[in-house]
């Protein structure tokens, strides 16, 4: 027996160990984990060590978490099988980011391990764990040591071993983050970057937060902010719209005679779907409402008066009857990703299609993605991610959407707007994949921006708030002002053979001071030099070298 206590501040489950997991006990672990990560997060956040603005880890896997949260506290299912399969979709839809991505595929774990069951035993959901941990690992083409991969392998582990000696759940997510944490504290070791910075890898403990907090939310242990769900973390990308999975069917109907208010349908039918919308007046009550069990909704209304003109459409067919009876007007299109109205203006003169908001700090979900393919009208969609932190969502849009998306593996800006120029719409999606990849590689690019925290240099401090030269993750020179880190990088990209540099102006400079394009043309003049405003965030210059 479960024994709650609320206030507005906090949310304290208090409850004894068990030994079957219900589908209530799985969503509380869940949103367990939310208000853990709320609390811990922004600490997260401060282990980053790339000394620029980034889509922060913490930020990252919270946003993640809160696109499960969301769909499970409307779920009408009670099954810990179907519940977990709702979270596993609602987390790849949601991922952000490559920690984002990892998250998901924990939860892709969980539901295969607890596929079909209505409870589960302590040993089935700690081996639905250790799925998760599985399927985190494959997640990455190349898995890297000292990383939230090296804490994922000892958190199963410890888990392995809990289960072994036929422990309870919490124990088993206790010996789990125990073992976890001796992991967490060797990738100082095993990472130079993260020993140079004094601290140990971000996902890594973030992967023990998520952990920590399913524990507290399942053992009573919780005492966390409620999650807000309201609050705008996540920023603002696109405009599409599409049928909700979890709630497919549009169901509308009359009530005649009704002996309830609007108001009070509302109470009784709130927990069925979303979208609901109800109004009431001489007798009749109106009401309309999205969910996944129209007969369960009309089977209460019953009991409130005579039912007339009910309608019921699966949204989903419809509105792929939609997109088939649209006129496919291009075989292939290319879907870009930029930050700053002055690149998304370039990316789409240059024939992107479709234009993704997003970028450094603002890394977009793949269902952003996804959206957007099943709005837009061509046959198969290239895919330019322009930052290293999104190439892990966009393979999830691959996996989602099979041949209809190839990648374009970019890392930066130029290297984007170098592919859209070997893009031509009447040849093959695989010709031009190639083609554009092709040009891509013959990029090397860089940035100059301000440090937001102590960084090292060739063995010595480079203090937070100082200009420097980032290439690759890497800072490659500093410089008392803009210009001089500027030509410090450009000291480092340009080669004997380079012949155009191109530079994109942030959202924090007008233009380039003629003073400063003087002092290019007299360093290196046998480069062409074009400048345009990108506007873009964090970034005072972005530079290509080609």
């Amino acid at each position: 027996m479960t024994v709650t206590r609320f206030n507005k501040q906090q949310e304290v489950y208090v409850e004894k160990a068990r030994e079957v997991i219900s589908g209530a006990d799985f969503r509380r672990m869940i949103i367990g984990s939310y208000g853990t990560f709320l609390r811990e997060y922004e600490a997260i956040n401060r282990l980053n060590v790339f000394p620029v603005p980034d889509g922060d880890t913490g930020t990252n896997m919270l946003l993640t978490l809160q696109a499960v949260v969301r769909t499970l506290q409307e779920a009408p299912d009670s099954g810990i099988g179907p519940l977990a399969k709702r979270a596993a979709d609602s987390a790849l839809m949601g991922a952000r980011g490559n920690s984002g991505v990892i998250l998901s595929q924990i939860f892709r774990g969980l539901s295969r391990g607890l596929r079909g069951k209505e409870t589960a035993r302590n040993a089935e959901i700690g081996k639905a764990f250790q799925y998760g941990i599985l399927y985190a690992y494959r997640a990455v083409a190349k898995p890297m040591e000292g990383t939230i991969l090296t804490v994922a392998k000892g958190i199963a582990k410890g888990a392995h071993r809990a289960l072994r000696d036929n422990r309870s759940l919490e124990d088993v997510l206790r010996e789990a983050v125990r073992a976890g944490r001796k992991e967490l504290d060797r990738t100082p070791q095993l990472l130079p970057a993260l020993a140079a910075a004094g601290v140990v890898d971000a996902g890594g403990l973030g992967l023990i937060v998520f952990i920590e907090g399913c524990l507290e939310g399942l053992s009573g242990e919780c005492v966390a902010p409620v999650a807000k769900l309201e609050q705008e973390l996540r920023p603002a990308s696109g405009e599409v719209e599409q049928a909700d999975p979890t709630h497919p069917y549009c169901t509308e109907f009359l009530v005649k005679n009704c002996t309830i208010n609007a108001r009070a349908a509302q109470k009784v039918l709130q927990d069925l779907g979303v979208s609901l919308i109800t109004s009431d007046g001489d007798g009749l009550l109106k009401v309309h409402i999205h969910t996944a069990h129209p007969g369960a909704v009309l089977e209460l209304a019953t009991a409130w008066g005579a039912l007339s003109g009910i309608k019921i459409d699966n949204m989903l067919e419809q509105n792929e009857r939609f997109l088939t009876a649209r006129a496919v007007t291009d075989p292939v299109a290319v879907i870009s990703v930029a930050a700053g109205a002055g690149l998304i203006e370039i990316m789409k003169k240059l024939g992107a299609q479709i234009v993704i908001s997003g970028g450094q700090t603002m890394n977009p979900p793949v269902e952003d993605f996804v959206a957007a393919i099943h709005q837009g009208q061509a046959r198969q969609y290239i895919i330019l991610p322009n930052n290293r932190n999104i190439l892990l969502a966009a393979s999830q849009v691959k996996k989602i959407l099979g041949d209809r998306v190839l990648i374009v593996p970019t890392t930066n800006i130029p290297q984007g707007t170098a592919a859209l120029l070997g893009f031509d719409p009447a040849m093959t999606a695989e010709v031009n994949a190639a083609n554009m990849q092709q040009r891509a590689a013959k990029i090397r690019a860089g940035a100059v921006t301000q440090a937001v925290r102590d960084s090292m240099l060739a063995g010595r401090v480079v203090p937070e708030g100082r200009w420097i030269g980032v290439v690759d993750n890497k800072v490659l020179c500093d410089g008392d002002s803009a210009e001089a880190a500027l030509f410090g990088l450009l000291a480092e990209l340009v080669q004997p053979d380079s012949e155009l540099v191109t530079l994109y102006t942030g959202g924090d400079i007008d233009e380039v001071p003629p003073q400063m394009l003087q002092d290019l043309h007299e360093h290196f003049p046998k480069l062409e030099v074009e400048t345009y405003p990108g506007g873009q965030p964090y970034y005072h210059f972005i530079v290509g070298v080609e």
